[in-house]
């Protein structure tokens, strides 16, 4: 029996870059949501809501009675109990450099699967301590590029390694999808990934 078609309700490469790693095959499927927080909303629900929004705003694009999955993902930086965002512009990315200078913060990353009637959450925690930043280094790290569209102003995987000095938790939940809550939410929804699929033979 052929297992559903997975989807994935995002424009980032990197979460296709991650999400490919699995070996399970999917489709990315643009959409766009409101990632604006609600006035005291908790940041763990911040994160699951918007991962539960793409991925039934994605589903909602697909025919009814279509078997298939969506999957959704999202990512907040949280520094004493604020939800630190993306940069709007130069100034505010530089001031949430500046916050994270020195500094341990929270980094909460939530997947949601959804088909036509399921819908599958997890929630993955890390905390990550980035180094003091001069401000010199906090300009030429916005003079890069990298930060322009990241949540909190820095990427992980890219020259704002630089910064980090600790990382608690998952790597991949940092960059954007956590491979292992990701891996077991494809199991409960019956999805093989390239742990499941059964060896090829070699040629020859």
């Amino acid at each position: 029996m052929t297992p559903p078609r997975l989807y994935l309700a995002s424009r980032s490469p990197r979460r296709r870059e991650l999400l490919s790693r699995l070996g399970v095959p999917f489709e990315p499927l643009p959409v766009e949501v409101d990632e604006h927080p609600r006035p005291d909303e908790r940041p763990e629900d911040y994160v699951l809501r918007l991962s539960t929004d793409k991925a039934r705003v994605g589903r909602q694009t697909l025919p009814p009675g279509d078997p298939s999955w969506v999957l959704g993902s999202d990512t907040c930086v949280v520094l004493d109990g604020a939800i630190l965002g993306k940069p709007r512009d130069r100034e505010h990315g530089l001031e949430l450099l500046e916050r994270l200078s020195g500094r341990v913060h929270e980094v909460l990353t939530a997947v949601a699967l959804v088909d036509e009637t399921r819908t599958l959450t997890t929630l993955v925690r890390s905390r990550v301590a980035l180094r003091p930043t001069t401000a010199l280094e906090r300009q030429a790290y916005w003079a890069s590029g990298e930060p322009a569209d990241k949540a909190g102003g820095y990427a992980i995987q890219g020259l704002g390694a630089a910064l980090v000095t600790h990382l608690d938790g998952d790597w991949t939940a940092v960059m954007g999808l956590p491979l292992a809550a990701t891996h077991a939410l494809l199991r409960q929804a019956g999805l093989p990934t390239a742990l499941e699929l059964p060896p090829t033979s070699p040629a020859g």
